[in-house]
């Protein structure tokens, strides 16, 4: 049965890419949570400084420990700003991506067990399906979980996304030329 490879592969990514969920409330949410808290500190001490009667506060302090608080309050909000676009391009990119493509495989193992087409044809899509899935959210995991930047650079050539809109249109002519109500069997 040639769509068997697509259902495991299916079930199997998803598990991978819902992973990310834990993953992200674990060890994203504690990182963002202290960028918050120093974001908010230096933030209370410029409020502080601001509040006061600068007349009498502004002499002892010189220009470049006014610059020196605005820096720190800046690079804590960068920081806070940094770990935020981390955890969203992360739920953004592999995990909905992956979850997406995951299920897409389980329903076209599905619908590969109901074509009656020729194997070669029906192992065609398959591959194509799972390729497709490994080379469009796969990449996204690689490039952006792990920070692999070669993952990226074959992301960007769009092969994956080619795929499996291939996939889908020749599954859709297949399953108007060939799809039965029963259960085809391959081997």
């Amino acid at each position: 049965m040639i769509g068997k490879k697509n259902i495991v592969f299916g079930f199997l990514y998803l598990v991978l890419t819902a992973a990310l969920g834990p993953y992200m409330v674990k060890g994203i949410f504690p990182e963002l949570e202290k960028a918050g808290s120093a974001r908010q500190e230096q933030m209370a001490q410029l409020q502080l400084m601001a509040g006061s009667d600068f007349e009498q506060d502004l002499e002892p302090l010189a220009a470049g420990d006014i610059a020196r608080r605005n820096t720190t309050a800046l690079l804590a909000l960068n920081g806070q700003l940094q770990t935020l676009d981390r955890l969203d391009s992360i739920k953004g990119g592999p995990h909905a991506h992956g979850n997406l493509e995951a299920l897409l495989n389980i329903a076209a193992g599905l619908v590969l067990c109901f074509l009656a087409l020729g194997r070669g044809f029906k192992q065609l899509l398959s591959w194509a399906f799972l390729l497709g899935a490994l080379l469009h959210s796969g990449m996204l995991y690689l490039g952006i979980v792990f920070e692999q930047s070669w993952a990226m650079q074959l992301l960007g050539l769009g092969i994956g996304p080619i795929l499996l809109l291939v996939a889908l249109l020749l599954t859709g002519a297949g399953a108007a030329i060939g799809f039965r109500g029963e259960l085809v069997r391959d081997d």
